[in-house]
């Protein structure tokens, strides 16, 4: 591809299909990882990505491939969210420690079953470490419907969301109901996590969550205008990433996380600028 003009490359199909899909997987992560950062449950998305691990070995052992996987990694993740939100609530423990234990879980459960399954094949690999290039046409459709539902329940539970995610005794005070929509955030969470694994893998899934929102969080002065640019970073990455990784015929996953690294680093790099130079 390296002789062909951009506008050729953006006319393939499978290139269409991951633009799309990854703009909107990019868009559902970076908006909760702003109610996540500033929750401080941010090491949640690790935690799950490990579960995904698991549930992505038990659906490939079935030997179920593509969308079908995704039925399979979709319920035991959401149950896995859940169980980490019972563990910190009703068990004393620590957000950090609950996820530990969930990961370690997901984790270990993945590596028994690639194990007997024959080890780790190329469909694994290919989960663990992202491949958006070859996203099928089920997972983008799949992927819409998810980031349209979401992103209802979003703006459904904006002022409840917005309540917790800095004051959760007063919320609660408020008349809030905390408890269910902590669920709401861990639930929506994990739909998220379960799509971006095709998007970064598994293994790169947290900085989906994280680096766009710590980007806004830097230069923003306003919540709204946080998420807004979250969502302008997180989608801009995507779009960015996947070009150069077909120019220079470097990893997609990789190259979107590195684009997003280097904003983050503009962010800080401007927000200290700015307050060493106050007007």
């Amino acid at each position: 591809m390296n002789n062909m003009n951009l506008l050729e490359i953006l006319s393939y199909g499978f290139i269409q299909r991951a633009l799309l899909a990854g703009t909107l997987i990019a868009l559902l992560c970076s908006v909760l990882g702003v109610f996540l950062v500033l929750r401080r449950m941010s090491l949640i998305g690790d935690g799950l990505a490990h579960v995904t691990f698991g549930s992505t070995a038990i659906a490939l052992a079935l030997k179920l491939y593509s969308a079908m996987s995704l039925l399979v990694s979709m319920p035991v993740v959401l149950l896995a969210s859940l169980g980490i939100l019972k563990l910190t609530e009703k068990n004393r423990l620590s957000g950090d420690a609950a996820i530990g234990i969930v990961s370690a879980l997901g984790i270990s459960v993945g590596i028994i079953l690639a194990s007997v399954g024959g080890g780790y094949n190329v469909d694994l690999l290919s989960y663990l470490f992202g491949n958006i290039l070859s996203i099928s046409r089920e997972e983008v459709v799949i992927a819409a419907l998810l980031c349209v539902g979401v992103l209802l329940l979003l703006t459904l539970y904006y002022q409840e969301l917005f309540a917790i995610s800095f004051s959760e005794e007063l919320a609660k005070v408020s008349g809030i109901r905390t408890s269910f929509i902590n669920s709401v955030l861990v639930l929506l969470t994990a739909l998220s996590v379960v799509l971006a694994m095709k998007l970064v893998g598994i293994m790169l899934i947290s900085s989906m969550l994280i680096v766009p929102a710590a980007s806004a969080l830097q230069l923003a002065r306003g919540f709204r205008v946080c998420i807004v640019l979250a969502a302008l970073q997180g989608c801009g990455s995507v779009i960015i990433g996947i070009v150069i990784s077909i120019l220079t015929n470097l990893p997609a996953s990789a190259t979107i996380v590195v684009v997003n690294l280097t904003l983050f680093l503009i962010s800080y790099l401007v927000r200290r600028t700015i307050y060493s130079n106050p007007a």
